[in-house]
């Protein structure tokens, strides 16, 4: 989700909420400490120089559980993360600390931004040596010649 889909589902919400892969909550009382610029430079396994760029929100639950971020104040702190970090209409990842800290891809269930899974891929597969993926049929869908053999009818 784009930071520019993030500010039109805030400038309509109530609240905000962020469920988890699992279906769980981000706690209500969360605060948001972070929302940065991330640029990553790297080099694939195919020796391909790549860069991405993303905007990063931190959620952090706190011990304060009479905090409450409205949306207001989250589009406040976007504003104000663009325009002193230069921040433009990237890709946004939420980092969140459950057991161990999480990268998020984020969406929107049209009520709450819902934590997405990421997931690692090669980016170079045609490079290093990874087949295709093999076709899968059934047994039974494949075309059947009689089950009897005569001579001369090609079957053996």
């Amino acid at each position: 989700m784009k930071l520019s889909e993030i500010k039109k589902q805030l400038g309509t919400a109530d609240n905000v909420a962020f469920v988890l892969p699992n279906g769980s909550y981000v706690p209500e009382h969360f605060h948001v400490t972070e929302v940065g610029l991330i640029t990553k430079n790297f080099i694939d396994c195919g020796g391909k120089v790549r860069k991405e760029t993303v905007v990063n929100f931190q959620l952090w639950d706190a011990n304060d559980f009479e905090h409450r971020l409205k949306p207001q104040k989250l589009l406040d702190i976007i504003a104000l993360s663009e325009k002193v970090l230069g921040i433009e209409d990237y890709e946004v990842e939420v980092e969140y600390q459950d057991e161990t800290i999480g990268k998020y891809d984020l969406g929107f269930n049209g009520q709450e931004f819902t934590l997405l899974n990421k997931q690692t891929a090669c980016l170079a597969q045609d490079q290093c040596g990874i087949p295709a993926e093999k076709q899968k049929i059934k047994l039974s869908e494949i075309p059947t010649q009689s089950s009897s053999c005569t001579p001369g009818g090609g079957c053996c």
